[in-house]
């Protein structure tokens, strides 16, 4: 079992890739949200529900596994963001890209509240939160972007 929730929370081991493993980690989210990108509306966020409760458990039992508290390799949570981000993304590979970069500059930066989770919630609920808010500024960011440049196009 011990391997089975490294193995989720370190994104199937790309959180294990040398130096930034939060990107790789993202990197990595790319894959399956490609495959799950054309779910309905109601199942994506199901499906998002679904990865934040895994991510909650795996992380909080990795970190003690690893005996680290939010340790480097877990990145569930960066998984969790990429998806977060990319809800209802724009069918075009430019809008992934910017959906990536935006995502990592959020979770890098850590605007409030994301720094309130990091420094103040401990366990898998800290882990967790403070992607989730940094792909919800990357999503609304996206949004805003695509909406924008969108209107300057036609």
């Amino acid at each position: 079992m011990d391997r089975l929730i490294i193995a989720l929370a370190t994104g199937f081991y790309s959180g294990k890739l040398p130096i930034c493993p939060g990107t790789w980690g993202s990197l990595a989210a790319l894959i399956p949200w490609f495959f799950l990108r054309e779910l309905t509306l109601p199942a994506y966020l199901l499906m998002l529900g679904l990865v934040f409760v895994l991510g909650f458990f795996v992380a909080g039992s990795a970190e003690k596994l690893l005996d680290q508290a939010d340790a480097g390799p877990i990145v569930i949570d960066e998984i969790l963001g990429m998806f977060i981000t990319l809800t209802c993304a724009p069918n075009h590979p430019a809008a992934w890209v910017l959906g990536f970069f935006l995502f990592r500059f959020f979770d890098i930066k850590k605007p409030f509240p994301c720094s309130w989770f990091d420094e103040r919630i401990h366990g898998g609920i800290g882990i967790m939160m403070d992607d989730v808010i940094a792909g919800i500024y990357a999503l609304a960011s996206l949004q805003c972007i695509w909406f924008v440049w969108e209107k300057i196009q036609s």
